[in-house]
């Protein structure tokens, strides 16, 4: 275990953001009213951001299935950040094994892991009101992921960690304004979004540390390990087998998906805040560009 007083910068920071949770945390199970009925009618997300929007597909389906279809999209996306948020405390938890405890860095890093339980438990007991299948990742991203902790350290680590958070971020922004949605979607990306708002501070905080102390080996790894974690992010929030629910081919509207201009232009716009920061930062370059330019982050050429 590392034993040090802490950086006096970052002490400062974790400090803050330890005062900032005893103040301003939500509990699920007593903040929203699970039992409240779902109102007939109403999206479970903005019809422009379904990946099919735009498509000869969507053109094919009702106002009813549309409605189907964000329903199991939302889902998808929410069982997702479960896996997400998963790896994520696993790799907090490597940071906390390692280092003095009686950091406040440290405290903090626990003080995250205590509130990404609760937002796991929140998006589980979500998709089980909406009576949607906890889709998750597809298998090979499920496998894969179990490396992530292993070979995931620095400024890649929290790299990955906003990529997964500002994404879901600006896409519950916008859905959590819009008074049209499901009331239970905004109440769920509204406790998410307030909550959230310190983490990216932390993690945004380590990247620029880390990566001021790379050598420029590590800064080749770290920009690939970033962009193809970040490439399993974008790829992952829809699930193949959403489409099933609205009777679709998986495979055939999936695909239709990822060709989807609008699709992309949505990942490219839910991400450009996280991609101008890691591209100020250094760690949007060379060897990821494919890898970017795949996960929709980047524009192609």
């Amino acid at each position: 275990m590392t034993r040090t007083l802490g950086e006096p910068g970052r002490e400062k920071t974790a400090e803050r953001l330890l005062k900032s949770s005893a103040s301003k945390f939500y509990d699920p199970e007593v903040d929203i009213d699970w039992s409240a009925p779902l109102p007939e009618g109403h999206p479970y997300l903005p019809e422009h951001r379904s990946s099919l929007y735009g498509t000869h597909l969507w053109d094919r389906l009702t106002p009813e299935q549309r409605i189907e279809l964000g329903k199991h999209e939302i889902a998808s996306i929410a069982s997702n950040g479960i896996f997400f948020e998963v790896l994520l405390m696993q790799m907090l938890l490597k940071v906390v094994y390692d280092t003095d405890p009686t950091t406040r860095h440290v405290q903090y890093a626990l003080t995250e892991i205590a509130d990404e339980c609760r937002h796991s438990t929140m998006f589980a007991r979500f998709v089980e009101r909406v009576g949607a299948p906890a889709y998750g990742p597809v298998k090979i991203v499920h496998a894969l992921g179990k490396l992530l902790p292993v070979i995931g350290y620095g400024p890649a680590l929290y790299g990955s960690i906003l990529v997964a958070e500002e994404i879901l971020d600006r896409l519950q922004r916008e859905s959590m304004a819009d008074e049209d949605i499901q009331p239970l979607v905004r109440m769920v990306n509204r406790i998410h979004v307030l909550e959230e708002a310190r983490h990216v501070t932390f993690a945004r905080e380590e990247v620029t540390r880390g990566v001021a102390k790379l050598s420029k080996a590590e800064l080749v790894y770290q920009r690939w390990l970033l962009a193809s974690v970040s490439l399993g992010i974008t790829r992952s929030l829809i699930n193949p087998r959403v489409y099933r629910a609205v009777g679709l081919n998986p495979l055939e509207a999936w695909k239709t998906a990822m060709n989807n201009p609008h699709f992309q232009e949505t990942i490219r716009w839910s991400g450009e805040r996280i991609m101008a920061f890691l591209d100020e930062a250094g760690l949007v370059g060379a060897p990821g560009m494919q890898l970017w330019r795949r996960s929709f982050l980047v524009a192609r050429r």
